[in-house]
Formats: C-alpha cells, sequence, structure tokens
C-alpha cells in the first residue's frame, strides 16, 4: 500500500489529475456552448425562443463531459475526446448557418477564461 501513496506524490501524476481536471472544466465549458449553439441552429423553431431549451440540455453536456474527462484512460485521450465532440458541434454550428453563433460563443469563453485570470473588470 504505502508504493500506490508514493506514486500519487509524483509529478506524472499530478500532471495527469492537472489535465483532467482542465479538459473537465474549459473543456465541459466550449463543448457544452457549442452544444448550445448547435442545437440553437438546428432545432425547428425562430433561435430566439430554440436558445431556452438548447441551453438547458447544454447543462446537461457539461457535467456528462466532465465525467468523460476523468473516466478516460489518460489525460490526452480525456483531450482528444473533448476536442473531438467540440469539433462536432462547432461543424454543426458552421454547416446550419450559425458562424455568427460560434464566434460569439468561442469569445465568450474568451471572455470568461481571462476573468478567472485577471479578476473582474474594475467598475
Amino acid at each position: 500500500m504505502a508504493g500506490a501513496a508514493e506514486q500519487r506524490q509524483g509529478w506524472r501524476y499530478r500532471a495527469n489529475v492537472g489535465a483532467r481536471v482542465a479538459a473537465g472544466t474549459i473543456g465541459a465549458y466550449a463543448v457544452a456552448a457549442l452544444f448550445a449553439a448547435a442545437l440553437a441552429c438546428v432545432l425547428p423553431m425562430p433561435r430566439a425562443e430554440a436558445t431556452v431549451p438548447a441551453t438547458l440540455l447544454a447543462f446537461l453536456v457539461g457535467p456528462a463531459v466532465t465525467v468523460w474527462a476523468f473516466l478516460a484512460r489518460g489525460p490526452w485521450r480525456a483531450w482528444a475526446g473533448v476536442i473531438a465532440l467540440g469539433a462536432v458541434f462547432a461543424m454543426i454550428t458552421w454547416l446550419a448557418g450559425g458562424g455568427a453563433n460560434l464566434l460569439g460563443g468561442l469569445l465568450g469563453l474568451w471572455t470568461t477564461v481571462s476573468t478567472l485570470f485577471t479578476g473582474p473588470p474594475a467598475a
């Protein structure tokens, strides 16, 4: 048992967990945003009305991606799955004519991530 405890203190284990946490938070947020944009473009109703059910369903996609990030065999596979799923939703959004939604969603993601590191803007 002492070997397992010693193994969890190495830098590889910490990098593995850190990569999975990043994939499960930032990656899940990006995939959920892309899913909401894709679904809002594809649903057979006006986009203003389609955003509500698309966003509600995106709240289910985010935790599913987070679970995937920790169930994958390794951090590379976790990131590969997150990137592949995000690429599929981005392509659906783009092909459905929602290129502006895609760019707006990515800009919103960038704003959120940059706020995490710099803090909220001064009032």
